[in-house]
Formats: C-alpha cells, sequence, structure tokens
C-alpha cells in the first residue's frame, strides 16, 4: 500500500473511533496524463522533473499534497496527484484538463489530461452477483454470504493496544473500531497466527514504503445491514490516524469483499485442525530438538569429562616431570656438595699432611740440632781430655825417652783421629741445615 502522508486539513475527515483516533477522509486524488511530441532530434529528452513543475505552477495559488509519476513512456507521462481536500478536486481539475504546457528548445505544444481518480471498489451489485452465481457457497451459512469485508494495508500501530509496548494489531481494537456499523460475529488477523503461514505459504508481515508495518485483517459482520453500512462508509475513503498532539497521518487501504469463505465455520475448523496438526509437529520437533539437544549436552559433557582427564593426566604428568626434574637437580645438588665436601676434606687433610710433615721437620731439625750440640759437647769434652793428657804428660819430663816417643806417636795419630771425627761431624751439621 502507498505511504503514510500527513494530514493538514482534516476538515472533511469522518470519525470511525475516536478512542483510538482513528477516522476516515475522503479520498482526494486524480490522474494527469501528459501528451509527448515526437522528438525529431537524436539525444534530446524531455525532463519529467521539468514537466512535474509546469503542471505544480498552473494550479496557481493551490498546491498538490502529493504529486508522482505513474507511468512513463515515448508517448506520455502519467502523474497521480492528491490534494487536501475532495473541494480541490474540481478546481484542480479546471485548470489542468484541456490545457497544454510549452517547454523550453520545443516547439511543440504538450497537451495535458486530468480527470478524478477511478478508485477499484466493489459495488453491491459485484458481491450479489459473485454468491448468487457461485455454485459452492451457500448463502444460508456464515461466510458463504457477503457479511466479511477483507482489509489490507492497515497499519500495525495504528491498531495496537495502548500501554501494551507492543506494535503488533490487536483483534480487540480490530473490534473496537469496525463495531460501529454492526455487531461483529467474528474477526481474524492472519499475521497473529503463528501457523498461518505454514498453513498457507504466505508472507503476512508486509512492509510499506513509508517504513510501517501493515497488516491484512478479516472482519465478518453477524447482520446483512452491517456489513453494508461498513461498505459504504469505507467507499472512496482511506484510512486517518489522529494523535494526541493533534498532529494526523493518512493513508490508502484495499477494502474488498471476501470471496474465499475464510470465516465459514467449514474454513475456521480446517485451520483448527491444520493449527493442531502443526502444534503436534511443533511438539514433535521440539521433542525430537530436546532430544537432540540433550544427546549433545551429554556428547558435550562426556567431552568436556574427556578433556578434564586429558587435562588431568597432562597435568599428572607434568607434576611427575617436574617432580623428577626437581629430584634430579636435589641429586646433583648432593652430588656437587658431597664433591664439594670431598673436596673440602681433601684440601683440609692436605693442609692436616702438610702440617704435620712439618712439625716433624721441626722436630726432625730439634732432634739434629740436639744431637749436633751433644756431638760438639762431646768433642769438646775430648779435646779438654786430650790437652788435660798432653799437660800432664809435659809435666813429666823423668820419663823415658820410650815412653816419650810412644807418647809422640800416639798423640800424633790421636790427633789425626780427632781432626777426620771433626771434619765428618762438620760435614754432617752442613747437611742437616740444608735440609
Amino acid at each position: 500500500m502507498a505511504a503514510a502522508t500527513i494530514v493538514h486539513d482534516t476538515s472533511e475527515a469522518v470519525e470511525l473511533c475516536a478512542p483510538c483516533g482513528l477516522y476516515l477522509k475522503p479520498i482526494t486524488k486524480m490522474t494527469i496524463s501528459v501528451a509527448l511530441p515526437q522528438l525529431k532530434q537524436p539525444g534530446k529528452s524531455i525532463s519529467n522533473w521539468e514537466v512535474m513543475e509546469r503542471l505544480k505552477g498552473m494550479v496557481q495559488t493551490h498546491q498538490f499534497s502529493t504529486l508522482r509519476i505513474s507511468k512513463s513512456t515515448m508517448d506520455f507521462i502519467r502523474f497521480e496527484g492528491e490534494v487536501e481536500n475532495k473541494s480541490l478536486v474540481k478546481s484542480f481539475l479546471a485548470c489542468l484538463d484541456g490545457k497544454t504546457i510549452k517547454l523550453s528548445g520545443f516547439s511543440d505544444i504538450l497537451k495535458v489530461r486530468a480527470a478524478e481518480y477511478k478508485i477499484d471498489f466493489p459495488t453491491r451489485h459485484d458481491w450479489d452477483s459473485f454468491f448468487r452465481d457461485a455454485k459452492d457457497m451457500n448463502e444460508t451459512l456464515p461466510g458463504e454470504r457477503p457479511d466479511t469485508i477483507h482489509l489490507e494495508g492497515l497499519p500495525c500501530k495504528w491498531f495496537a493496544a495502548k500501554d501494551s509496548g507492543s506494535e503488533k494489531p490487536s483483534e480487540e481494537v480490530l473490534i473496537k473500531v469496525f463495531r460501529k456499523f454492526g455487531e461483529i460475529r467474528n474477526v481474524d488477523i492472519p499475521m497473529l497466527d503463528p501457523y498461518r503461514e505454514e498453513m498457507t505459504g504466505r508472507n503476512f508481515h508486509t512492509f510499506s514504503f513509508g517504513g510501517h508495518l501493515n497488516f491484512e485483517a478479516y472482519v465478518q459482520y453477524q447482520e446483512y445491514a452491517g456489513f453494508i453500512m461498513a461498505m459504504n462508509a469505507l467507499r472512496g475513503m482511506k484510512l486517518m490516524f489522529k494523535g494526541d498532539d493533534g498532529k494526523a497521518v493518512a493513508c490508502n487501504i484495499k477494502v474488498s469483499f471476501d470471496s474465499t469463505k475464510h470465516l465459514s465455520d467449514a474454513s475456521i475448523k480446517k485451520r483448527q485442525l491444520e493449527r493442531q496438526k502443526l502444534q503436534e509437529l511443533e511438539k514433535q520437533r521440539e521433542e525430537q530438538k530436546r532430544k537432540e539437544k540433550e544427546a549433545e549436552e551429554k556428547q558435550k559433557e562426556e567431552e568436556r569429562k574427556q578433556r578434564e582427564l586429558e587435562e588431568y593426566e597432562r597435568e599428572r604428568k607434568r607434576e611427575e616431570k617436574l617432580r623428577r626434574r626437581e629430584q634430579k637437580q636435589k641429586d646433583r645438588e648432593l652430588r656437587r656438595n658431597k664433591k664439594q665436601l670431598e673436596k673440602l676434606q681433601a684440601e683440609e687433610q692436605k693442609k692436616l699432611q702438610e702440617k704435620i710433615k712439618l712439625e716433624e721437620r721441626k722436630l726432625l731439625l730439634a732432634q739434629r740440632n740436639l744431637q749436633s750440640i751433644r756431638l760438639i759437647a762431646e768433642l769438646l769434652s775430648r779435646a779438654k781430655v786430650t790437652s788435660i793428657f798432653i799437660s800432664a804428660a809435659n809435666e813429666e819430663p823423668n820419663r823415658t825417652r820410650l815412653f816419650t816417643n810412644l807418647r809422640g806417636g800416639w798423640r800424633l795419630l790421636f790427633i789425626k783421629q780427632q781432626i777426620l771425627y771433626l771434619s765428618s761431624c762438620y760435614s754432617l751439621f752442613q747437611k742437616l741445615k740444608k735440609a
């Protein structure tokens, strides 16, 4: 459906449901066709924008609410224009229909034809003849007679329950709005049924060009009079919403009578059965998904336990490796300490041996010094005895010559022996000193 447009003049609006801020406003559209001349010069073209600006200038003091190109060919350009009020349509048609446009750079004159927009809306003859001629319809049954209105392009926000926080349309609001024309037997908003798309294969979530989410609805009246009043009220109208701030917007909606027995008892029952089947199928799918999810969770749990076991095993091996490494390091430390201790003990033992040797050497030197002293003392004592003996011999002059000669020889021999003995003692003493 067309985008919602801002409404500046709401004087022609008809109340539909004031508490919901909904009104009906007459459709004020017109069709404008501009015939194009044959272009004789190649490469030269007519600007659609320039033609549109000329049309806007032809309506004098008034202006279009919207003006857009609906079709463009080599022969003509067709525009759809809309004005604020129904009363302005005739004025616009008088300013446009039968007039001409002269474009700069073109010698030919463009002819303009304007007419009121022909609304595609069913008449009473359409639905009466349809239900009369339909062989599969029973006009005594609800839904198989002219009692149901099919609406398309209704903005969701406008039919949402207030203070609900949701932008989805509400069946209660829909009943409240259309109850004005008569007692309502049943309503249906397909987009609210989560199974409807799967049942019909249709997409009920459609967006308009204005960015508003639109929906379709079926409204079934209890009496034929309510259906007639609603269709007559909606003919040639568009839906307008007026907010609490007084600003109003309007959008075109498509209205037709239901020819598909959508709200007949048989169709409703069929949809209920299909819904039940889909619900059962959905339960089965959910059960299957639940089982798959449980199996997946179980598998994940087993994988998690396996990962934990592998992680524990890796941690154990790592700790064992660290423990062996620490033990090896401790063994190396012990061996190194033992070697150092043995080295220290060997050094101490060596120092002790050297000290013992030094003490023994000192003792030996002391003993040798003592022996030298004793030897020298013995030599001195012997030298003294010899000296005394010689002195005594010199004091006896009256001895015989034999004794004198003997004494001289003995003395000479003794002196030689003493000299040799002293010489050997001296050599020994020098060696001891050097050692």
